[in-house]
């Protein structure tokens, strides 16, 4: 694959997310930085969800690979050398990575979770780390921002994992916790089809928890300070939004895709930013 059809690829895998990646506005290095960490995010998914042959071998050879960044050898892999140099201008830890890399390992083994606190520790592996390399990048990972990162990040995953289940039921995985199928009489094997009347149900369920990690995690906003704040507040408008389509779909998301409107990003990114001002002066 040419370096131009790589990126093409990727800035159409941009559109798709449910939040601005790197906003527009933002200075061009955080720009820069942030687009190879998703970059690097993005390839190292779809070797553990699209990849042909052995893809634990594959994520194996890939975490080797990520590994010479901070050995101060050349990776192979093209999208790991342009981030070999955000690691080294925002210095970045090689543990975020590694801990995506396993994400993708599990995901070979283990394809459904018994519950939502299961689910979680899933996510803890999955997407918290995306917002750790997103402070380092700011420089301003603190373990009370990272604290509240990481509820952002997890609701963010579970809102993903609640608009794509159709698809990851095709691929052979349930993110949706069995005890909610249980509870709500949801057959699994069904699930692919949204043919159980409490399918959207247990949708809903998992999108009023998401919810309540965002609000929890909103906080960070009216923590950051300077391009953080606004690129970050980016990544939480685009879960409410989310969660909003999600709710206005009624948790049916096998009849049509359910995607936040941009307009809906924009108008939760103004209403964060003010709620975060105001708190901030108080």
């Amino acid at each position: 694959m040419s370096a131009t059809v790589g990126t093409r690829r990727l800035r159409a895998a941009e559109q798709d997310e449910n939040f601005p990646v790197a906003l527009r506005c933002l200075p061009r290095e955080p720009r820069r930085h942030l687009h190879a960490i998703y970059a690097a995010a993005r390839w190292i998914d779809d070797v553990g969800d699209q990849a042909a042959g052995d893809r634990t071998a594959q994520l194996l050879t890939l975490r080797a690979d990520l590994a010479r960044i901070w050995a101060g050898a050349r990776p192979q892999q093209p999208v790991l050398v342009n981030l070999a140099t955000t690691v080294a201008d925002c210095r970045l830890t090689q543990e975020p990575f590694q801990q995506l890399i396993e994400a993708n390992l599990i995901d070979q083994r283990v394809h459904r979770y018994a519950t939502f606190e299961d689910l979680m520790g899933y996510c803890r592996l999955s997407a918290d780390p995306v917002g750790h390399l997103v402070l380092q990048v700011f420089d301003q990972s603190t373990p009370q921002n990272t604290a509240l990162s990481n509820r952002v990040c997890s609701a963010l995953q579970v809102l993903e994992h609640c608009q794509d289940v159709a698809e990851d039921h095709a691929a052979g995985r349930i993110y949706l916790p069995q005890h909610d199928l249980d509870e709500f009489g949801v057959s699994a094997e069904r699930l692919g089809t949204g043919k159980d009347p409490g399918g959207p149900a247990v949708v809903s369920r998992q999108v009023d928890r998401a919810t309540a990690l965002l609000d929890e995690g909103s906080a960070l906003t009216g923590r950051l300070t300077g391009w953080a704040r606004l690129a970050v507040t980016g990544y939480i408008a685009g879960g409410y939004a989310t969660a909003r389509s999600l709710r206005a779909a009624d948790g049916d998301v096998w009849t049509r895709p359910v995607r936040p409107r941009r307009t809906d990003v924009v108008r939760s990114m103004l209403s964060l930013l003010t709620r975060g001002r105001a708190a901030a002066i108080q």
